[in-house]
């Protein structure tokens, strides 16, 4: 199957470097889980059509001025157009430790806030994280090094260096060595332990603080060599099974919190 993770591999392939600074990964992501939520569960579907509800991207969190939902969907407001924070129905949170594996407590801390955050306002809604883990150990750092280098020369960038990135031109370790940030071996295995101690619950018990579904995906991204999310890969996930498994328990807790 195809997931919103296939289609972010899609997505640097297409901009030729994956930027870690942007986030972009979480619109694709988020994007391509509510496409799947709208064909694959019904309840959902029609509350959706029938403008029940709605859906929104990069909404500021309640009681958190400085942090944003990546995707937030529930009932409207009374002026129809803003998200009204305390009918929240799903929540997705896309996270991501591509690059520096040293980030990850960063992310862990990150998803308890928003988990904290959203279940205090209201505990039956339904909270799934997503996170990108890394295989790559070491990694063409484009953004915060190579761009740099070339600030004043855009042009020159875009004609002699981007379309050589993730072509597999293995002269790129060598002519940027200076701009290569790496990773131990073992620690794409350490990052997912630790966000395996996010707390999560059973779907039936919404009074627990915890996520409903946390669903991790392998990726190798160095902006040299192609992208993929490889099948199989080192860290023993099915990405298709794991991601039909969080429709399902999306789809299901949806229709037993607001379908019953």
């Amino acid at each position: 199957m195809t997931t919103p993770f296939d289609e972010f591999i899609d997505d640097v392939k297409k901009r030729r470097f994956h930027n870690h600074r942007l986030e972009l990964h979480s619109d694709v992501v988020s994007r391509g889980i509510l496409r799947d939520l709208i064909n694959s569960c019904e309840g959902f579907r029609a509350d959706l059509n029938a403008e029940k509800i709605r859906y929104w991207m990069n909404v500021v969190a309640p009681g958190d001025r400085g942090r944003k939902i990546d995707l937030f969907i529930g009932e409207p407001a009374a002026d129809g157009a803003s998200p009204d924070l305390e009918k929240v129905r799903i929540v997705i949170e896309n996270k991501s430790v591509v690059t520096a594996h040293r980030n990850r407590t960063n992310r862990v801390d990150d998803l308890k806030k928003a988990l904290e955050s959203i279940h205090g306002v209201k505990k039956e809604s339904i909270i799934v994280a997503t996170i990108l883990v890394g295989l790559a150990e070491r990694f063409l750092n484009i953004p915060d090094q190579v761009k740099k280098r070339y600030k004043y020369q855009k042009a020159k960038f875009e004609k002699k260096v981007l379309p050589r990135l993730s072509s597999g031109d293995q002269s790129l370790w060598k002519e940027f060595n200076w701009a290569i940030s790496m990773n131990r071996a073992d620690d794409p295995k350490t990052t997912v332990a630790h966000f395996q101690k996010l707390p999560r619950r059973n779907p039936a018990y919404t009074h627990e603080v915890g996520y409903d579904y946390v669903l991790i995906a392998p990726v190798y991204i160095d902006n040299v060599n192609p992208p993929t999310l490889p099948r199989p890969n080192s860290l023993n996930i099915d990405i298709d099974r794991e991601y039909q498994a969080m429709l399902e328990v999306i789809c299901k807790a949806y229709m037993a919190r607001w379908h019953l």
